[in-house]
């Protein structure tokens, strides 16, 4: 007896050690799923908002995924892939953030129903790529081409990204902005590049929204310093950079000069309002009237003395540029930083036609006009009534940004309003009928996971989900491959009369980076805790 009740014991436990990596698998997913569930309700147009409270009490209001995921407290390893997934899709496409993630949980869902029926991890995980592949092609079939010149189609897709944004009353605003911005930044020597960073994003607090300018050239927010009867306005200015200070220079290390007379006292004085007064006129002598200095951490950047001489010599003064902005301000008015004042000639300045300080709202910016060098560098200043409505306008416009860049980037539409995931279910099913074995069972599983997003769309627009859902397969089958959910009138429509489009490259990403995840979270069988160095 003691002899088969050890033997069922040894059993027992082997089997115990094969049911773990099923556990394991179903946790991941469970958690992931979780993450996922979390955002649904925020995709599309009429998604609810979510209000994050962080460690020190600010609150953000916004139905951005990225946002929302990147502030969401996410413990379990599994549940953070969706976050990185999210932030995946946010750095591609900068659109279809929300999307990505309640995919990507429809099709764990669909992998837990298979696993449950006895399939292989590996069987689901290599179907779901020949699922993606197959998807990328029907997807690229049914987008229609762009021309950058074709204005129209490029302001309906950044007007379809805004109109599901907490500030959608002004995408009227904000969308020709993005797309002038953008067509203004792009690379001539490689059409299909675009570097956001030429695009500089200034939040101001004061007026509302529809406040929000684009200027074409630069502005600071770093004030002028004018001191009592400055210069706060230039016309025709020659505007230098120097990375150097105005001020009395100090000895590499700290010594001690110790002075016994009063006499040297005031040589000292003298000395240093000579070597400041010969810093200002050799600025003054090449011609310069506007005078940007970088942010100085050894000692000041510029001293009373030398600013009062520069007043005095009508030169108007901006202190505090940090290293960051110092490609960015020489891209946008063509000049060049001058590391020391022995450099400091006519031909390193730039030109403008004006630069002013002007008050906006509660503070001041300067703005750069007319700058000679023919910039191929955009400021927006954006303006909103409090905190929460500036960042989520900001947010939207990075959003409405990054979808004119993906126009840029790939020059292809697609219609929106759940139309692309409604035509990929149709035809993978179709597909799944020529395929035998497994992979049929896959096939017909990815291409119902997703059928989530029309789904949950036309819930999150209380309409009923079956029906429409069932309508739209439907309309789809017969053909008609641009009929998507019109939120607006509660129904079904042609996306492309609508006004619904969205490049292709958003969807594209979405769904090659969620079975990618997918397929990750799949292949997982155990978690290991690491120990730190010993």
């Amino acid at each position: 007896m003691v002899r088969i009740s050890r033997r069922s014991n040894v059993k027992r436990k082997e089997f115990a050690d094969k049911e773990k990596p099923s556990q394991i698998r179903e946790s991941n997913i469970q958690a992931a799923k979780a993450v996922a569930d979390s955002v649904r309700t925020s995709l599309g147009p009429k998604g609810m908002d979510k209000m994050i409270q962080d460690e020190k009490g600010d609150v953000t209001i916004t139905n951005d995924g990225a946002t929302i995921l990147k502030q969401m407290k996410v413990l379990h390893p599994a549940a953070r892939m969706l976050v990185e997934l999210s932030k995946a899709q946010d750095i591609e496409a900068g659109d279809g953030t929300t999307t990505v993630v309640v995919i990507a949980g429809a099709l764990l869902n669909a992998a837990s129903k298979l696993l449950a029926r006895g399939l292989h991890p590996t069987t689901i995980s290599d179907a779901f790529q020949d699922c993606s592949v197959k998807a990328v092609q029907v997807l690229t079939g049914m987008s229609r081409e762009v021309k950058l010149t074709d204005r129209e189609t490029l302001l309906k897709s950044a007007n379809t990204s805004l109109n599901s944004k907490v500030v959608s009353q002004y995408s009227g605003v904000l969308g020709p902005m993005a797309v002038d911005a953008v067509l203004k930044v792009v690379d001539r020597s490689n059409p299909s590049l675009v570097d956001l960073r030429d695009i500089k994003v200034i939040p101001k607090i004061g007026g509302t929204v529809e406040d929000t300018e684009m200027i074409d050239g630069l502005v600071l927010t770093q004030k002028t310093l004018s001191g009592s009867g400055g210069v706060r306005r230039v016309e025709k200015a020659k505007i230098g950079l120097i990375q150097f200070c105005l001020s009395a220079p100090k000895t590499d290390m700290d010594n001690q000069v110790i002075l016994t007379d009063y006499t040297q006292m005031d040589k000292i004085l003298r000395e240093e309002r000579q070597y400041t007064l010969n810093l200002v006129k050799q600025i003054k002598k090449a011609g310069c009237n506007v005078l940007l200095i970088q942010k100085s951490i050894l000692r000041d950047a510029i001293s009373d003395l030398a600013l009062h001489f520069l007043n005095k010599m009508k030169i108007l003064v901006v202190k505090d540029i940090e290293r960051s902005e110092v490609e960015f301000v020489c891209k946008s008015t063509g000049c060049k930083p001058i590391a020391s004042v022995d450099h400091f000639n006519p031909d390193m300045l730039a030109s403008a036609e004006l630069v002013e300080e002007v008050s906006v709202g509660a503070g001041r910016v300067v703005k750069f006009n007319g700058c000679a060098a023919g910039s191929s560098t955009v400021s927006i200043l954006v303006r909103g009534s409090n905190k929460l409505v500036l960042h989520e306008a900001d947010r939207s416009l990075h959003d409405a940004l990054c979808v004119i860049r993906c126009l840029v980037k790939k020059r292809a539409v697609i219609a929106g309003g759940g139309a692309p995931e409604t035509e990929l279910a149709v035809q993978l099913h179709k597909h799944a009928r020529t395929l035998s074995g497994m992979d049929a069972y896959c096939f017909q599983a990815y291409a119902d996971a997703l059928e989530v997003i029309p789904y949950t769309l036309s819930e999150n627009a209380g309409l009923s989900p079956i029906t429409i859902v069932t309508e739209l397969r439907n309309r789809h089958a017969m053909g008609d491959s641009s009929a998507g959910i019109n939120v607006r009138r509660g129904g079904i429509s042609d996306m492309y009369q609508e006004n619904v489009v969205q490049p292709l490259l958003v969807s594209l990403s979405e769904v090659e980076l969620a079975t990618e995840t997918v397929r990750s979270i799949l292949k997982i069988d155990d978690i290991v805790n690491a120990f730190g160095g010993r």
